[in-house]
């Protein structure tokens, strides 16, 4: 069949099996996941000697690098590879058999972060530094529900920080990517309260950081080390960074300004605070002239820009709502049916349909998810946004709709359809890496032997039979 046709038989198909006569597709194991995708991406155009053992000549519980745990939590051990249970070649389909620790550094890796880490639901520990890794982080690392110690250090990775990173802020202990080139503002957590209780180390020395002192670090109380060295931050350094109880700090080689905060006497030596701005002053660095951060003058300029500042906005921004307003009155119905696309800062596209209005770029990427199912299409996650309700996310597999001029009409007209016994589909994400995501309403899973014999009774309007031999006859035809 056509690519045309065969997009309109997947979409329809991802519908069906979104209503609630849901079939069940079985996905590939940790094992399959391990071999099939993190290996050739972490080896890039060389083998590395440590990965060579990630083959089925070898024992699984043999492979240097990775750990595996069972879903009860008791450990893979290579004495249970010898038990009439166990052989090599059914650990590889193992549902039950997940990855718990991958711990490679120094393993002369030359590929790139692969996208696929974020399906490992008991993944624990990635430690991958001193390597010569390229690309950027995947946002796709911060919806391993699981991890709590990630050393990303001495790296060629380039490139923001994903926000999707603090979706690991209740777990996360210790956090290295210190010697990259990531660079930009570092993001916010999407929770404006986060205060990543577990997290003891965070080290973000050695890179191309930008902006104003990060400030909601000083809410993580469990902080012990921080290292934000050799960056380009600027401004002043909070009093609030004096409340954590820090053992190991590094602000050197960045541009502060102003008074440091009061850390105590002899707590950290000047070699803290080195190369940064001449006018950074406060023990142990030289005295301060005067007790304010900021002259009387300073203070009074400061805030008469600010003001002057305000009325600029406030003037822009309303300028900007009347615009958006005329705007808005002249828009065709098909136009509002289609959806709107919307970039922010070079992300990627969000294209949102009817009821899907209140998305915004910034929630999706920043929704804490949970790994639901892996299917021969892609990955399902069920995501929470930061006021507490629930979406579906099905992150496609790559390679899918690749060509964005015959697919994205196809998919505005899939986010018009409307049915009461299908689940329709709320946004559509692209990211710039070709990443995508289709966003629909949250329903909890339930069996196509729950609906037709246990609970038809909640869904009335529901043809189950005719739904289940339409899903199959659709199975058929992609096929």
């Amino acid at each position: 069949m056509d690519a045309s046709r065969f997009l309109h038989v997947f979409f329809f198909l991802e519908l069906i099996l979104h209503c609630h006569c849901k079939a069940s597709l079985s996905g590939s194991s940790d094992v399959k996941l391990l071999v099939g995708k993190i290996k050739s991406s972490l080896q890039g155009n060389s083998e590395s000697l440590l990965l060579s053992s990630w083959n089925s000549s070898v024992p699984v519980c043999q492979w240097r690098g990775v750990k595996w745990v069972f879903s009860d939590g008791s450990p893979l051990q290579c004495s249970d590879v010898s038990s009439p249970q166990w052989t090599n070649v059914s650990l590889y389909n193992e549902s039950s058999l997940h990855l718990l620790s991958l711990q490679l550094p120094s393993a002369n890796l030359t590929g790139s972060l692969p996208r696929e880490l974020g399906e490992f639901s008991m993944l624990q520990s990635v430690f991958l530094n001193i390597n010569s890794l390229t690309g950027s982080i995947p946002l796709e690392l911060g919806y391993t529900s699981s991890l709590s110690d990630v050393d990303l250090s001495s790296n060629a990775l380039t490139g923001v920080l994903p926000p999707s990173i603090w979706n690991l802020c209740d777990k996360l202990v210790s956090l290295k990517i210190h010697g990259n080139a990531l660079s930009g503002d570092l993001p916010e957590p999407a929770l404006p309260n986060s205060t990543c209780s577990n997290l003891q180390v965070l080290d973000l020395g050695g890179n191309k950081f930008s902006g104003e002192f990060p400030e909601y670090i000083t809410r993580f109380k469990g902080l012990k080390s921080l290292d934000l060295s050799s960056n380009v931050f600027e401004g002043l350094v909070p009093d609030g960074l004096a409340v954590l109880q820090l053992e190991s700090l590094n602000l050197s080689h960045n541009n502060f300004s102003g008074m440091l905060p009061t850390f105590g006497e002899s707590k950290f030596g000047a070699e803290s605070f080195e190369g940064n701005n001449p006018s950074l002053c406060g023990l142990p660095l030289k005295p301060c002239l005067g007790s304010s951060r900021l002259s009387p003058g300073a203070v009074a300029g400061l805030v008469i820009g600010l003001m002057s500042g305000a009325v600029v906005v406030a003037s822009l921004l309303i300028g900007y709502l009347q615009n958006k307003k005329r705007k808005n009155s002249i828009e065709s119905e098909d136009d509002l049916e289609e959806g709107d696309e919307e970039d922010e800062g070079g992300e990627g596209k969000l294209i949102v349909f009817q009821g899907g209005e209140n998305l915004t770029l910034e929630e999706v990427l920043n929704a804490t998810g949970q790994v639901m199912e892996k299917t021969s299409y892609g990955t399902v996650y069920k995501a929470k946004l930061s006021d507490g309700g629930n979406i579906a996310l099905r992150l496609l597999r790559e390679g899918t709709c690749k060509d964005r001029s015959s697919c994205l009409p196809v998919i505005k007209q899939l986010g018009r359809i409307r049915h009461e016994n299908l689940v329709p589909l709320r946004a559509f994400y692209q990211g710039k890496r070709g990443e995508k995501l289709l966003i629909y309403d949250y329903i909890p899973n339930i069996s196509l032997h729950d609906l037709l014999h246990g609970i038809s009774f909640l869904f009335p309007s529901v043809d189950y039979l005719s739904c289940y031999l339409y899903s199959v006859f659709l199975l058929n035809l992609v096929v």
